[in-house]
Formats: C-alpha cells, sequence, structure tokens
C-alpha cells in the first residue's frame, strides 16, 4: 500500500557550534504509521524530534526536510508558528513542567486554538470539551476549569494529549510520552496513539523502552551518538536485530528474564546467592497493620507484609496507590496512624528516635533522584566518609580504604573522589547512592523507583548490580517500582497496591501466572512484553 509521506528526512544534521548532535540521518513518517526512534539519552532522538517543530536550537542542514508538504529548511518563524500544532504537534515527557501551574487546563488547549484563529470563542469552548473527552478525561468539564496542580499524574498526561490534539495535527510527535507513568496509564495512552494511525495521522515515536515500541510501532530507527545505526520494520529490527547496539537495547528489556540472569552483557557473572546463618527473626523486615491518612484521605490502610532475609519483596502499584507513604513509615520518616514496623525483630515503628536509633543503620534508602537526595557542597569522597563516619566526618582522606573499597563495590572508579556528583551520569550518581548506603552494611535496603528515570542499558546494568550486591552480602530488598518488567525481574515475592491497600501478595510466580484480584489482572494485561 503506498502510503503518504508526512515527514520526509534525507541527511538531517543538527550542529551546535562545532558539535555535531544529528549526522546524516534519514527516515520518513507515513500516514498511518507510527516511525519509532529509540534510542539511550545523548542519541540525538529529541534533537531530530525538535528539527521537525524548528526548534532544534542548532544549526540544521538536510539534502530534504518537507514537514506536511512544505520545505522546512526555508521557513521562516511566522511560518513555523502557523504549522506547530496545526500540521505537527508534540506530546511532552513531563507533562507538570509543560502545563502552566497559573492557568487551567482547558484554557491551555483553547489558547492553542486561538493562536491559530480556528473557531470563535463558544466554539473553541466544545472543542476543548471534545477533546478532552476524546482522551477519556474523566469529568471533562471539571477538569478543564482545573490546573495542572489539581489533577493526578494520568490525568495531566491526558490534557497534554488533548492539547496536543486539538488542532487535529497531520503528525504527532509522542517523545517519551510513557516514561513517567504506570503500566496502566501507559496501556491508555499507547491506545490512544494507536487511534491516532487508525485516524490515518501520522505518528514518531521517542523512546528507550523497546517493549512498548513493540506494541506501537510501525517502524523503527536505531539511534546512537548522532546517528541511525539500523532501521527497519518492527518485526525485523526486534525479531533479528543486526547491530550489536540494538541487541544490547534488546537485552536490557527485563521483562521476562529470569531471577539473577544478567541484563547487560558488561555485567559481572554472578556466584549462588549467600546463604546467612539462622537469625533470631523470621524475617528482615516486617510491616503489620500500617495506616497512614491526610485529612479526611487515607493514603494507606492496614498494609500488612514481610520481607525475609536475603530477599527481594516488591511493591507495584500505579501512582497514588500508596507505595511512597508506605516506604515513608518503613524508613521511620511518616509515623503511622496505626499498625508496627519490625526490624530485624525489634520495633522499629512507631518508636521514640533514641529507640530507634541503635537500628537505623540496619536499614538504607535509594531514592528515583540520587542527586535531590545528596549535599551539594559535598565530592563523591565527602559523601561516601559522612555515611562511614555516621556523619562524624566528611574528610575522604581518613576512609581512603573503606571509601575506595565501597567504590569498587559499585563498580566506579576511585578518580572519581574529589568530583561533585552534578558533573556524574545519572547511572554513576545511582551507584553512588548505592554505595552511600551500602556504607554501614545495613541489612534492609529500601529502593523507591531506583531505576524508573535511567535509560535501558544503564537501568539494567545497575539491576546488575543490585542483584550482585544480594548475591553476595544477603541484604534484603524492599523494591517499590511502578515498572511491572522491573518488580517481575528483581523480586522474590511481589505485593500490589491500590487505593491504599494490599490487594494481592505472593511469590513473583504466582502472582504473575496466575493473579487472583481483577485489579492485579488488569496491571499484569496493560503490561508490554517483548518475550
Amino acid at each position: 500500500m503506498n502510503r503518504q509521506a508526512l515527514i520526509t528526512a534525507r541527511n538531517l544534521s543538527v550542529s551546535f557550534g562545532s558539535t555535531v548532535a544529528v549526522k546524516n540521518v534519514s527516515f520518513t513518517v507515513q500516514a498511518g504509521r507510527c516511525l519509532a526512534l529509540v534510542g539511550e539519552s545523548g542519541s540525538g532522538k529529541s534533537v531530530t524530534a525538535h528539527s521537525l517543530l524548528g526548534l532544534s536550537g542548532g544549526n540544521a542542514t538536510a539534502d530534504e526536510l518537507a514537514v506536511c508538504g512544505q520545505d522546512a529548511l526555508s521557513l521562516s518563524e511566522r511560518s513555523w508558528q502557523q504549522i506547530r500544532g496545526d500540521s505537527v504537534s508534540m506530546i511532552l515527557q513531563d507533562a507538570l513542567m509543560a502545563l502552566d501551574p497559573l492557568r487551567p487546563v482547558g484554557r491551555e488547549i483553547g489558547d492553542a486554538l486561538k493562536a491559530h484563529g480556528k473557531l470563535p470563542r463558544a466554539e473553541r469552548q466544545q472543542r476543548v470539551i471534545q477533546v478532552l473527552e476524546s482522551v477519556r478525561m474523566p469529568e471533562p468539564e471539571r477538569r478543564a476549569r482545573q490546573r495542572s496542580t489539581e489533577l493526578s499524574g494520568g490525568m495531566r498526561q491526558r490534557a497534554l494529549i488533548a492539547q496536543a490534539l486539538a488542532g487535529n495535527p497531520q503528525v504527532v510527535i509522542a517523545d517519551e510520552a510513557t516514561t513517567a507513568l504506570d503500566s496502566a496509564l501507559t496501556a491508555l495512552v499507547l491506545a490512544q496513539l494507536r487511534e491516532l494511525k487508525e485516524q490515518g495521522r501520522g505518528v514518531l515515536m521517542i523512546s528507550h523502552d523497546l517493549a512498548q515500541v513493540a506494541h506501537l510501532a510501525d517502524d523503527i530507527a536505531v539511534m546512537r551518538q548522532g546517528e541511525i545505526v539500523e532501521a527497519g520494520v518492527t518485526a525485523q529490527i526486534l525479531g533479528n536485530p543486526q547491530h550489536e547496539y540494538t541487541r544490547q537495547l534488546l537485552r536490557a528489556v527485563p521483562s521476562g528474564v529470569p531471577r539473577f540472569a544478567p541484563l547487560s552483557a558488561s555485567s559481572r557473572p554472578l556466584a549462588a546467592p549467600m546463604q546467612k546463618d539462622p537469625a533470631p527473626a523470621s524475617s528482615a523486615l516486617s510491616a503489620n497493620g500500617l495506616s497512614k491518612s491526610f485529612g479526611k484521605h487515607a493514603a494507606v490502610e492496614s498494609a500488612s507484609f514481610e520481607v525475609p532475609r536475603g530477599k527481594t519483596l516488591g511493591i507495584v502499584g500505579e501512582s497514588g496507590s500508596g507505595k511512597t507513604t508506605t516506604a515513608r513509615m518503613v524508613l521511620g520518616l511518616q509515623p503511622p496512624d496505626a499498625g508496627t514496623v519490625e526490624l530485624l525483630g525489634e520495633r522499629f515503628a512507631p518508636a521514640h528516635e533514641p529507640q530507634r536509633r541503635k537500628l537505623r543503620e540496619q536499614m538504607g534508602a535509594i531514592y528515583q533522584n540520587p542527586l535531590g537526595s545528596f549535599d551539594p557542597r559535598y565530592s563523591v569522597g565527602q559523601l561516601l566518609a559522612d555515611a562511614l563516619s555516621r556523619g562524624k566526618s566528611k574528610r575522604a582522606a581518613e576512609y581512603r580504604v573503606p571509601v575506595t573499597e565501597l567504590l569498587e563495590q559499585v563498580e566506579l572508579s576511585p578518580g572519581l573522589l574529589d568530583r561533585n556528583p552534578r558533573v556524574l551520569s545519572g547511572g554513576q550518581r545511582q551507584r553512588l547512592a548505592i554505595a552511600r548506603a551500602l556504607a554501614p552494611k545495613p541489612s534492609v535496603l529500601v529502593l523507591d523507583e531506583p531505576v524508573s528515570a535511567l535509560d535501558a542499558s544503564i537501568q539494567a546494568t545497575v539491576l546488575d548490580l543490585l542483584d550482585r550486591i544480594q548475591v553476595e552480602t544477603g541484604t534484603s530488598y524492599l523494591f517499590i517500582s511502578h515498572d511491572l518488567s522491573v518488580i517481575e525481574h528483581m523480586s522474590d515475592n511481589v505485593a500490589v497496591m491500590h487505593q491504599g491497600k494490599i490487594i494481592e501478595q505472593g511469590t513473583t510466580a504466582q502472582v504473575f501466572a496466575a493473579p487472583q484480584q481483577e485489579y492485579t489482572k488488569l496491571l499484569l494485561s496493560a503490561m508490554p512484553r517483548l518475550r
């Protein structure tokens, strides 16, 4: 079938001074089809996409760059303003940043129509409600009057999609539009993008998640260091990849990979899991009837679970299900309204801080955004010295041997000792966060979305590292994530949270193979899989 080419790029290059971010890439986006640009941060995907809107910020050159029938290389800024949102629109990753927190979302969508001189005011308001309904926004009239900060994460993303669709564009660019969403919301966004294809629009999907790409894309172009290293139809690329980098990306997808099997070819092989001597406590960590309310809202209700010694309990659920509030109560950062937490058989919460202090070094925490948890004044060495000395010293020279051992344990170079964490890569920062958490040799680590902000291959190496640390040290993990594929790969046991309650728990094999609750079945049915 001969389909209309809505976007054609032939030998497109984008440079910033002497730095070439995109080099001689060629592709087409056809009506009724989805092309996925896949690759990791810095591969040039987003710069390529922004070039199609005249927003690359650099010097764009090409043998041909046609956008909806127009020569994009010769367009004035005024012409670009007419094309953006009218012929081509973009759905961004972070809806909270993309939407104006001071204006109702309905006004933002209406202003997109107004900017193109479309529809009288009364008809614009009707169109706003219509497009919100099309993305299945609950109570669209009421939501249109609300600001983005008053909406849930899923509702904000729907509002952002509605804004992109308001002008009936021929091409929609989805730039990591599902990265921060749980599996149910991801499935909804992918379904809406699929509907756009069926309506005859072109979709350009930008992602590092090949499992999601497999469910939407007709064609794939794999980008690395500004170049397309492999391209073809989706079945060909995913079923018989020719380039080693493509194979690396596929290997890094955790869904369907057995427990402790490495995700990265660069990871060291694992020894047999460490067996600790029997201990008086039957579990490393146990929660009994934890509850927490904020005003009239019950964030967590009667949550009970156990983390066996040397094992991982994964807690999974969508945004707002109560996962992070549960983690904060476990860590003693939020007092429970009811219930208790026991660490190594002793009461940890609720408890007075002097009573808890003797146990505190037995539990560490690793968060999604490590940089936000580091003191910006400290170097890598100072952060680790502070953790090793229990806050008594920041002098890395006094702790050079244990600091070096910690860095080696998380596979970081001792040459980073004097660096500030700001100059480290995302993967290096997360390894540093793991090293800091391991400094007091804890028995339990609480990991709250520890890899959700990382690229696929970096995520793979961090997950492999966490596996190795558990095998070698016997540390127990409470692993919290909305990513079912990560939970499946990393967990021995799983607890499913919904609306503040643990509705189902069991071994990972039991829960994933034979879920008992309808909500669990819904989550699993929405989970993108490659294998």
